[in-house]
């Protein structure tokens, strides 16, 4: 029997979709909408993201037909290891494990900034020192460790737990983040105030939408969640497409949501705001009161945990599949004997993240930018895979299939947007080009990987291609 058909195929569509949208729609949604419509303006924003959805929507068709091809757990690194072999079939494992952690590490911070809102006389007591500018308070690092230790354990236990938790904290935040844009609405059409609809006299319209654009594609990363999922869904691989697509949209709609109710708290009186810790949520309190606050919290808190238990899960069958394939020890692919859950990978990842509090926000923000970098290459891979089977019909590990000229014109656009995505993170002088810290942990990043893979390269190429199939592909080839 093969290893993965000991993982349970518990996930519904439901709880997938939820995944993807909780894992793609989290803190920056709520706290970043004064920056974006200070800097460029409501139309700028709106357009911006929506060619950031279309350009991601492009690389989530690709990973449509690549999923439907080989449905199988860890599917980022199946997707590579088909198309180029075993030692892309790492890179891939590699940028996803660190790419996940840190987002996840992120989203464990952002639990304490939820928290330094509303109580910041008990958050932001016991200085211990300060990293980059940031300070590093005792009960900020316990809080974050609490909630990275405790979703790591209801993970481990229980997938049903898991997505139920997932779905309905979307279903809050989804009711949350509507009920707020209604409210405002009707504050803003009942007062004489106009909206901020452009960018500042200095910046140019398309110049404002390329600044957006530059963000959007990491806006919507967590659905690539899903296909590391595939082994374990209770449907069709032939749906995973459109549920690819539709959590997209739902994600972008979020967002735009979020930013429309921000225009409409902030008015023409942007400025007055400025001084506020949380601009988004300090204009929503004045013009819908204490109610409003309190939607905007949950909202928050709800896109927050859900990233945290998304790219938990996801985190953990990428590291799953590695173990599986050599590229990590076996000991880090064992499954829970009593729930069929990979217990040791959600407490490696939990384990690797737990370091995180230590370094403060600011030093954070540096991992998970130079992340980025992983994430892009991963999505190259898929869009590469989709290419290929498109134009030949044939990866490793699946039996032949019908060629498609369609999908080798979305395969190669995918991989044409996933450079330009690369590019704008390399290039020093693009709109969201890294930052020097960024640069440095890239450096780090790539380094490790180096010896890490050379420790386990005599091990990955032992496997033969037959157990290698059955061992990822049994589903399959």
């Amino acid at each position: 029997m093969s290893e993965s058909s000991q993982l349970k195929q518990g996930f519904k569509v439901s709880w997938v979709y939820a995944m993807s949208v909780g894992s793609a729609v989290g803190w920056g949604a709520f706290v970043l909408p004064y920056e974006w419509l200070s800097s460029s303006g409501l139309l700028a924003v709106v357009t911006g993201f929506v060619i950031g959805t279309l350009l991601i929507g492009v690389i989530a068709v690709n990973y449509g037909y690549a999923t439907k091809s080989l449905p199988v757990t860890g599917g980022g690194i199946a997707f590579a290891l088909a198309t180029f072999g075993r030692t892309h079939g790492f890179i891939a494992g590699w940028a996803l494990m660190l790419g996940y952690a840190g987002i996840i590490s992120l989203n464990a911070s952002a639990v304490t900034l939820v928290l330094r809102l509303i109580i910041p006389e008990v958050m932001m007591q016991g200085a211990l020192y300060e990293i980059s500018g940031w300070t590093i308070y005792a009960p900020e690092v316990a809080v974050s460790s609490l909630f990275l230790i405790g979703f790591a354990y209801l993970n481990a236990k229980n997938t049903a737990i898991s997505g139920r938790v997932q779905f309905l904290a979307v279903v809050l935040m989804l009711i949350a983040v509507a009920t707020v844009l209604v409210g405002t609405g009707f504050h803003f059409a009942s007062q004489d105030s106009s909206l901020p609809l452009s960018p500042p006299a200095r910046v140019g319209f398309w110049s404002a939408v390329s600044t957006i654009v530059a963000f959007a594609p990491w806006a919507y990363v967590g659905f690539d969640g899903i296909p590391q999922l595939a082994g374990e869904f209770r449907f069709s691989a032939s749906k995973i497409m459109k549920l690819l697509i539709a959590s997209i949209i739902s994600a972008s709609f979020l967002y735009i949501m979020v930013i429309t109710a921000a225009a409409f708290a902030f008015g023409d009186n942007m400025a007055a705001f400025g001084s506020s810790s949380w601009e988004t949520g300090a204009a929503i309190s004045l013009v819908m009161g204490k109610s409003g606050l309190a939607l905007m919290v949950l909202a928050v808190s709800m896109g927050v945990l859900t990233g945290l238990n998304g790219f938990y899960v996801a985190a953990s069958r990428v590291v799953l599949t590695l173990s599986r394939s050599q590229m990590l020890p076996p000991v880090f692919g064992r499954l829970n004997p009593k729930h069929g859950t990979p217990s040791t990978a959600f407490y490696t990842i939990m384990v690797l993240c737990l370091i995180s509090p230590w370094f403060g926000r600011a030093a954070l923000l540096w991992i998970v930018d130079m992340t980025s970098v992983g994430i892009a290459i991963t999505f190259f891979y898929t869009c590469a895979c989709a290419y290929k089977l498109g134009r030949d019909g044939l990866v490793f590990g699946i039996h032949a299939q019908s060629p498609s000229q369609i999908q080798q014109v979305f395969g190669l656009l995918g991989m044409l947007i996933s450079v330009g995505f690369l590019l704008l993170l390399l290039l020093p002088d693009s709109v969201g080009a890294l930052s020097t810290p960024s640069r440095y942990a890239l450096a780090v990043w790539v380094v490790l990987g180096v010896a890490f893979y050379a420790m386990r390269r005599d091990h990955l190429q032992h496997k033969t291609d037959t157990e290698l199939k059955q061992i990822l592909f049994a589903k399959v080839s």
